[in-house]
């Protein structure tokens, strides 16, 4: 069986957080927490397909959160222009993830069901709710929708051999994990199902949250579904620059081989 290429791309950070930021319980709560943002490529031959969009410079300018590079300048070290992404698999629709869904005009969206309606649902009257959420992005996958270029799924499928989305909830109603058949085994790039090693491994949920349980619950998922607890790889974590080698760029981190040192737990 062919295996994928994984390639996990950063295109911002955010140095200014607290643990208070990244779990709901934790005694050390005034601790400096920094976050990185990433975006994920998987290539097998010329097949490709993208794992969320991050967000663009508009974006960074309305919500004050400087981006590094745009996602399409970041994809650049890896030979991909934005025409050429046909697939993209959209974890959840919260800004960093889908704001840069307009960028990638021939793809086809792979995402929950669960995931729009909540999106574009009464949940959506609630300010606490909405805050992750920017209209605009809503209204490119609606628009998408329209042009017949939205695959929906309801709990696990595959997209393609070697790849399936599996629906985890919790940090947003529709948020889904990839599973990836790599040289390595099977990987799992669990976007916001755990921003951290330390909310999976230690049972720690992160303060955004629709369903506490359902987030609890996802981190056993996200184990059951990795040959290995090294291969679950963290939406946000600053330590997958760490333990992964660089890629094509410092700014990329090759995931498919597995990591170079044991990841902590």
């Amino acid at each position: 069986m062919s295996t994928w290429e994984v390639h996990a791309i950063k295109y911002a950070d955010r140095n200014s957080r607290t643990r208070r930021d990244s779990f709901i319980f934790d005694d050390n709560h005034d601790a400096p927490h920094p976050m990185d943002y990433f975006i994920w490529l998987l290539r097998r031959g010329n097949e490709v397909i993208l794992v969320d969009t991050g967000y663009d410079q508009p974006e960074a300018q309305n919500r004050d959160r400087p981006i590094r590079m745009d996602p399409v300048a970041a994809l650049r070290p890896l030979g991909i222009l934005p025409e050429q992404i046909d697939h993209v698999i959209v974890t959840h629709l919260h800004y960093d993830h889908a704001g840069g869904l307009h960028l990638f005009p021939n793809a086809k969206l792979h995402m929950q069901a669960a995931e729009m309606a909540y999106a574009t649902g009464p949940c959506m009257c609630h300010d606490t709710l909405r805050m992750p959420f920017t209209a605009d992005h809503i209204c490119e996958a609606v628009k998408r929708l329209y042009a017949g270029k939205v695959i929906f799924y309801d709990g696990d499928a595959e997209v393609a051999d070697g790849v399936s989305v599996h629906c985890i909830g919790g940090h947003s109603r529709g948020l889904q994990a990839v599973r990836v058949r790599t040289q390595a085994g099977w990987l799992v790039l669990a976007s916001d199902a755990a921003h951290y090693y330390e909310n999976v491994f230690a049972r720690k949920p992160f303060p955004i949250v629709v369903d506490l349980q359902n987030m609890l619950d996802g981190f056993a998922t996200l184990e059951r579904l990795a040959s290995s607890p090294d291969l679950i790889i963290p939406g946000h974590d600053p330590l997958v620059a760490a333990l992964f080698p660089q890629g094509a760029a410092a700014h990329i981190r090759r995931l498919d081989q597995g990591p170079t040192s044991p990841v902590p737990r």
